[in-house]
């Protein structure tokens, strides 16, 4: 399997096979606007303008898993993304990233990549799952790790 087995759905509601995405290193990020890591935003919109030209696609899920720091609907989330950080890398609609509802997509990203000790779990806002070429999780990131610290992984794989 690869996430070119996936899909999702845009913020406006619109299907978005991950098959897209193909021949591209993706960048895969639980998001939240209310968050004390929401600030990435800034830094994931930078790597994106920096390396999308040599194929860097970075994709934002909004999920409100994590002290109920993405409240909003999608209409609330776009404009905040837009408004705010002037967000132009895709934004999804929101998911859940653990728990029975888990979006398909984060089950297997959990699963391809566990986290600290083994676990599946997502822990918080902003775990970055990064992706290469042909699909395949290649490294999972902590919160607290920042977007501008993953650059040499990304050129690694561009």
């Amino acid at each position: 399997m690869s996430i070119y087995d996936f899909s999702a759905e845009t913020l406006d509601g619109k299907p978005a096979p991950l098959s897209a995405y193909a021949d591209k290193v993706v960048l895969i990020v639980n998001t939240a606007s209310k968050c004390g890591f929401t600030p990435q935003y800034a830094g994931l919109e930078a790597l994106y303008r920096k390396y999308r030209d040599r194929g860097l696609v970075v994709l934002g899920f909004p999920c409100n898993q994590f002290g109920a720091q993405e409240p909003g609907d999608a209409a609330e989330i776009a404009n905040f993304c837009s408004l705010t950080y002037d967000v132009d890398f895709p934004m999804m609609r929101k998911i859940e990233v653990n728990g029975p509802d888990t979006h398909p997509l984060y089950a297997w990203l959990k699963h391809a990549k566990k986290g600290l000790l083994g676990s599946e779990g997502v822990k918080w806002n902003s775990t970055k799952f990064l992706v290469d070429r042909k699909g395949e999780v290649v490294k999972r990131f902590a919160p607290t790790d920042t977007p501008q610290s993953l650059e040499g992984a990304i050129e690694a794989l561009l």
